[in-house]
C-alpha cells in the first residue's frame, strides 16, 4: 500500500488530487496537510511513500522544508506542484532534493504521469522545461543573474517581487526583519541594482516575473 501526503493550503485543490489518485490507485492510504508545520507533523506519524506540496503555503519556507524532508526522511519522494512558473523555480527545488515539479495548469494524464514516475522511483521534469534547458544553453542571452543568489536570497527577492514587505516576508520564512533587510541588500548587490524598480526590470528582462 501507498502512503501518501497532499499538502497544499487550498482544500479544493487537495480535494481534487485525492479524487484523482483514488480513481488510479486503488490500495492508497491518503493523508492532508495544509502548511509546512502540519507537514512535519504528518511526517513524525510514520513513513510516506510520497509527499505533492506546493511551493506556497502560509508561514511555510518550502524549499528549506524539501531540504528537511530528503536529510530526515531520504526515501520519501517528493513531487512539486505548484502554479508559479517551472522554467523559474523547478531547477531550485530539484536541486534541494524533489523527485519532481508540475504545473498545476499540466494535464491531468500528465500529472498521472508524474505521479507514477516518482512513485517508481525516477525524477519527472515536463517536456516543456527540458525544451526551455536546451534553448537557454544555446541563448545569446547573457547568464541569468538570478541564478547566483542562495536559495534564502532568491526566496526574498520572489517574495519582494510579488509585493510583500520586510514584515510579511519575514512571517512566512521565519526570519527578523532584520535579517530580511540583509537579505534584500545582498540581493541588490548581487544583481547590481539600485532599487526595487531596477529589481523589477531586471526580474521582467529575466523572465522571474
Amino acid at each position: 500500500m501507498y502512503k501518501l501526503l497532499l499538502a497544499d493550503d487550498h482544500a479544493v485543490i487537495r480535494t481534487g488530487l485525492k479524487i484523482l489518485i483514488n480513481d488510479v490507485y486503488q490500495n492508497i492510504e491518503i493523508h492532508e496537510a495544509s502548511n509546512g508545520d502540519e507537514i512535519t507533523t504528518k511526517l513524525k506519524t510514520g513513513k510516506f511513500d510520497l509527499v505533492i506540496m506546493d511551493i506556497r503555503m502560509p508561514g511555510t519556507d518550502a524549499l528549506n522544508l524539501v531540504e528537511f524532508i530528503k536529510i530526515r526522511y531520504e526515501d520519501t519522494k517528493i513531487l512539486m506542484f505548484s502554479i508559479s512558473p517551472e522554467e523559474i523555480f523547478a531547477c531550485r527545488f530539484l536541486k534541494a532534493g524533489a523527485n519532481g515539479f508540475i504545473s498545476k495548469e499540466a494535464a491531468l494524464e500528465e500529472l498521472k504521469r508524474a505521479i507514477a514516475l516518482v512513485l517508481a522511483g525516477k525524477n519527472y521534469i515536463s517536456e516543456k522545461l527540458m525544451e526551455r534547458l536546451a534553448l537557454d544553453s544555446f541563448s545569446n542571452k547573457p547568464q541569468n543573474p538570478f541564478n547566483n543568489l542562495s536559495t534564502r536570497e532568491f526566496e526574498v527577492a520572489s517574495k519582494i517581487l510579488t509585493g510583500e514587505c520586510s514584515n510579511e516576508i519575514a512571517k512566512s520564512l521565519n526570519l527578523s526583519q532584520s535579517t530580511v533587510g540583509t537579505h534584500k541588500a545582498r540581493v541588490l548587490e548581487k544583481l547590481k541594482v539600485s532599487n526595487i524598480l531596477q529589481l523589477r526590470e531586471l526580474a521582467s528582462f529575466y523572465n522571474i516575473v
